[in-house]
């Protein structure tokens, strides 16, 4: 027999952000529960609104399913004497599995007699395991906590109810001192404080008889039809941007949609700024006309119903007209000053107490960004463009604007630059330094704004790690890894070829010593290569290939990702395994016997037979180009069967010291070709 399984903890309004993730651990916590508990279940239906977290859980099982187990205890001679009675040992062991000594037989277990006890346990009851419910619950873990009245208990929020029923039966189970019961809460505004669930199964109709809509995907596809109706009604196009539909769905139980207006005036500002004062400030929708041009309105979600949607709107006019004449009035003060006054404030701005002021940054980055350009194939413009950029680039965050919207720092850059009269190479470059702006965010598309974006990012990892600033476990306060991260993608989604370790020498060069770059050099190379393995995955790579080729001596991201891709292609072909193996044996013997290596030339006329110089003259033909990858690698596989037989006829470790460091620095020079591609001992050869 089984029985529907309603659950529900009522709480003080959760963070918007928090109700999807708590759902999902809530449902987890508890199946968890019932799979521990041997409780058999059918569907787990999950429900959330701010003020609480439920399941429903269909098929309950009547109660634990039996379990036959054999316990065993102690060896024969100590559970029996020499006279064949049970000893104090074998009775306590009988005893402590609910039987007695003459439920016990023996069998042997490699070599040795031990005493045995079939056991057969009887399941219990579903709501006598149940009644253990709040230890899940209480068990969950929140980004922020918070503890109310006398109790030293910390919780998302402060917990008011419990509902826990099988079918029309009250569960015995409570957390701290609410004990669980049928009576939830309806909507805080238009239900009641308290309404009965007559049974598990009317726990739906029953809170939306009382204005809450407990299922948050129908809760979204309400707020979503009901927008894009204002939308046909108005023949407007509404961007139903996802993450805000997602945050607005977490805040309301009862939703209804609604449209205000604001005065055409205020489309003289960006729209990045309306935008932001709709959207990030109000949780608003925007809409655009159909010549595509912002409309002088907004969309919004009210938690209630149509009674009063009047005043509610507006209220929400009032509000947004306020953020939108402070906006007005920071465009218009903030075009008043130049660049350079901008520019000359930021000397008074710290980027960090240890590290100096951003004026001092942009001047490192201003050399940093001349440097990475050095390598790479960019036109006279495009560099005059990059030091005027590299100059300026972060003077809009001493704007009136960004202190006021911090999220439009860069968006605001752009636009003052180019009302200031720099060039729209500048101006582009100035918005995308910042990119990308979350972990798979979108990516410089200019070469001036990737090379800024690059060395602003590079800046801030070498000067942390000056100062010994260097993230751990989960602790990165400055998001390091994610601006490391953010090198890696920009350097392989532009194809440049940018060694990590080359460019932070030249760095340290242009530097004086006291900016310290030196000391955690390594360190910020192995930081930021690390980071490609979060790359790796989302392109499904091979385990074994990235631990192989994140170690390869380039240094280099994007080719390190060529490297990559390349391996797992070649793994494919038939004589890849004779190959690894070659080279590995070669990489084995090499890095065993480096520090042994007298000079690093070979002389020829130590040569003893044809296998060595078959193999110094195929290895001096070979083109090494990292321009051509994939001829690289067959040129290297192409040596396998050249090395096979120089091993063959040729005794490396040669009693003749000289014959023995010549061999050792041939082998030297195929591990340091091998070692472009990475750490070959790595990978995984069937």
């Amino acid at each position: 027999m089984t029985k529907t399984f309603l659950l529900e903890l009522g709480l003080e309004e959760m963070p918007a952000h928090v109700v999807t993730p708590s759902i999902e651990q809530f449902s987890k916590r508890i199946t968890e529960f019932l799979d521990e508990n041997r409780l058999s279940y059918g569907k787990v239906k999950k429900y959330s609104t701010p003020r609480r977290l439920a399941l429903m859980i269909d098929e309950l099982a009547d109660k634990q399913d039996d379990i036959d187990e054999v316990a065993k205890g102690p060896a024969k001679k100590i559970a029996q004497d020499e006279n064949g009675d049970w000893t104090k040992a074998a009775i306590g062991f009988a005893k402590g599995q609910g039987g007695n000594p003459d439920d016990i037989f023996f069998q042997e277990l490699k070599g040795t007699e031990y005493a045995y006890i079939k056991k057969h346990e009887l399941g219990k009851s579903s709501n006598e395991v149940l009644e253990n419910l709040n230890k899940p619950i209480e068990e969950m873990i929140f980004p922020t906590r918070m503890h109310w009245g006398s109790t030293k208990f910390e919780y998302i929020r402060p917990i008011h109810w419990l509902v826990a029923m099988l079918d029309d039966k009250v569960v015995n189970t409570k957390i701290l001192d609410i004990k669980a019961s049928n009576k939830t809460n309806g909507h805080r505004f238009l239900g009641h404080k308290e309404i009965n669930i007559e049974n598990a199964s009317s726990y739906l109709k029953v809170l939306k008889d009382d204005f809450v809509i407990a299922d948050s995907e129908e809760r979204k596809s309400i707020i979503e039809n009901q927008i894009k109706n204002i939308g046909i009604s108005n023949s407007w196009i509404i961007d139903i941007d996802k993450d805000l539909l997602e945050e607005v769905n977490n805040l309301v139980e009862y939703p209804t949609t609604f449209y205000g207006k604001f005065d055409s005036k205020y489309l003289n500002i960006p729209d990045e700024v309306l935008i932001t004062s709709m959207k990030d400030n109000q949780r608003y929708f925007y809409a655009r006309n159909q010549n595509k041009e912002l409309a002088p309105v907004f969309i919004g979600v009210r938690n209630g119903n149509n009674e009063y949607i009047e005043n509610v709107i507006r209220g929400n006019e009032k509000v947004l007209v306020a953020r939108l004449e402070d906006a007005q009035f920071f465009y218009q003060e903030d075009q008043k000053n130049d660049i350079a006054f901008y520019v000359n404030r930021l000397k008074n701005v710290t980027f960090h107490v240890k590290i100096g002021s951003v004026f001092e940054k942009m001047k490192r980055t201003s050399i940093i960004a001349n440097i990475i350009a050095e390598h790479l194939d960019i036109s006279n413009d495009e560099l005059m463009a990059l030091k005027r950029a590299s100059e300026i680039y972060k003077f809009d965050l001493v704007t009136g604007m960004v202190d006021e919207f911090p999220e439009l720092q860069g968006i605001m850059g752009e636009k003052y630059a180019e009302l200031m009269g720099e060039t729209k190479t500048v101006a582009t470059a100035i918005r995308e330094h910042y990119m990308p702006t979350t972990a798979e965010g979108e990516l410089p598309s200019s070469k001036v704004g990737a090379i800024l974006a690059i060395a602003d990012k590079l800046d801030s990892i070498m000067s942390f790690f000056s100062v010994d600033i260097i993230p751990s476990g989960s602790n990165d306060p400055f998001a390091l890894r994610r601006q490391a991260y953010g090198i890696d993608r920009i350097l392989n989604n532009m194809n440049w070829d940018i060694s990590l370790e080359l460019i932070q020498k030249e760095i340290i060069n242009k530097f004086d010593e006291n900016d310290n770059f030196e000391k955690n050099q390594v360190e910020v190379t192995e930081f930021i290569i690390e980071r490609l393995k979060q790359l790796f995955k989302n392109i499904n790579m091979d385990h074994d290939i990235i631990e192989t080729t994140i170690k390869s001596t380039t240094h280099s991201p994007s080719i390190i990702v060529k490297i990559a891709k390349i391996l797992k292609e070649q793994r494919q072909t038939s004589d890849f395994k004779e190959t690894i193996e070659s080279l590995s044996r070669v990489q084995k013997i090499s890095e065993k016997a480096n520090g042994n290596i007298q000079e690093n030339s070979i002389n020829t006329n130590l040569f003893q037979n044809e296998s060595e110089k078959n193999l110094f003259d195929a290895v001096n033909e070979i083109d090494i180009s990292m321009n051509n990858l994939d001829k690289l690698f067959q040129q290297i596989k192409e040596l396998h069967p050249i090395i096979d037989k120089y091993f063959e006829e040729n005794m490396i470790m040669d009693k003749n010291e000289d014959i023995k460091n010549n061999r050792l620095i041939q082998l030297n020079k195929i591990n340091e070709l091998g070692r472009i591609f990475g750490d070959l001992s790595e990978l995984v050869i069937k």
